[in-house]
């Protein structure tokens, strides 16, 4: 990933608040279930196993997380700055080939996002107060895949097994929609669920070019919300 522009994100997100009039910061943590359905994660599935079985599109649910600035502009309206982040990495093998030695041959795939984002969220925005909300928004996803470890050169007829490393990382648009409840345990300090699902699709660079890649998929969070 494109290390400069992911910590330019981080750094407007998080200098937020301390430019702007009061308003609030949810933390959150939960899971990314991606969909999953590119010519990328197909191949993938044909190509690869994983725990002894073909590999499938559950295999790449993992942990996600992010923090979002949010400034009410209005009692039912706020607005919301976002950076999320979602990692997965499922250790494979080759389901068809294995070694002269009847040896299986090992590799490594990575998956890993970061969307920031700005949302429109409408719900009650006054302390204290339990705030069931509907949001949309649009989104920058800063994403890498990376296989790395032993692979078959199909373009050599003999075939060997080299060790090698792949990877293609780019940024797609996309916009997302969410939903969630508030429950407050104070003025300044509330309890935060939420469960949102974010479009986008890429056509990959570098070693996957030819690739698309798919970026869409659902998550479900839980955290807090601190006034200030």
């Amino acid at each position: 990933m494109r290390r400069a522009n992911v910590v330019t994100a981080l750094m407007f997100v998080t200098a937020f608040p301390a430019i702007s009039e009061a308003g609030s910061l949810d933390l959150r943590i939960g899971g990314f279930i991606p969909r999953a359905e590119s010519n990328l994660f197909v191949d993938d599935a044909e190509l690869y196993q994983h725990d002894g079985r073909a590999l499938e599109t559950s295999d790449w649910r993992g942990i996600a997380g992010g923090l979002q600035f949010n400034k009410p502009v209005g009692d039912l309206v706020e607005l919301g700055f976002s950076v999320d982040f979602y990692q997965r990495r499922l250790e494979t093998s080759y389901r068809d080939f294995v070694t002269s030695s009847g040896r299986e041959i090992f590799q490594s795939l990575q998956f890993s996002t970061v969307p920031v984002g700005v949302q429109v969220r409408i719900g009650p925005t006054k302390r204290g107060q339990l705030s069931p909300y509907l949001a949309a928004g649009a989104d920058l996803i800063f994403y890498k895949y990376e296989e790395f470890g032993d692979f078959i050169d199909f373009e050599d007829q003999a075939q060997p097994i080299i060790e090698d490393s792949f990877i293609s990382e780019g940024v797609a648009p996309g916009f997302h929609v969410a939903g969630g409840v508030r429950v407050p345990v104070g003025d300044d300090f509330s309890i935060v669920a939420e469960g949102r699902y974010q479009w986008a699709k890429d056509d990959m660079p570098d070693d996957f070019s030819g690739n698309e890649i798919d970026l869409t998929g659902a998550s479900v969070t839980l955290g807090v919300n601190l006034r200030f």
